[in-house]
């Protein structure tokens, strides 16, 4: 008899409010060098929150305001590799939080995801 094999779905603990994860950060310093090119005016990390609706909140990673007065709000995703193409990694509730700011809730601002291509 053959033993059955499980495959685990690993979660990922989220981290604590305020603290970047590594491609966070690494958006973070590309943003502080566009900043000091004057590209940008402003950039801030999780700067708030935004009710979508009872006990349903999405928070962007970013908020950038660009050189000429545009508001951006910037979300940052891992980026896997699949079938040779880069695929952005999304939760479901994370994807449709994003659709439900950007189009119904703040549709005067623009909204962007930003992943890094791994080198793989």
């Amino acid at each position: 008899m053959d033993p059955i094999r499980f495959k685990a779905r690993t979660r990922f603990s989220k981290p604590e409010r305020g603290k970047m994860n590594r491609t966070e950060s690494e958006l973070a310093e590309y943003l502080e060098a566009q900043r000091l090119k004057g590209e940008i005016v402003f950039w801030e990390f999780e700067p708030l929150k935004i009710r979508l609706a009872d006990n349903t909140f999405y928070e962007p990673d970013f908020l950038i305001v660009r050189a000429d007065q545009t508001v951006e709000f910037c979300e940052c995703k891992a980026c896997w590799i699949k079938d040779g193409k880069p695929v952005p990694h999304y939760e479901d509730d994370a994807r449709v939080k994003l659709k439900v700011a950007a189009f119904h809730k703040l549709w005067m601002w623009h909204f962007t995801a930003m992943s890094k291509i791994p080198r793989k």
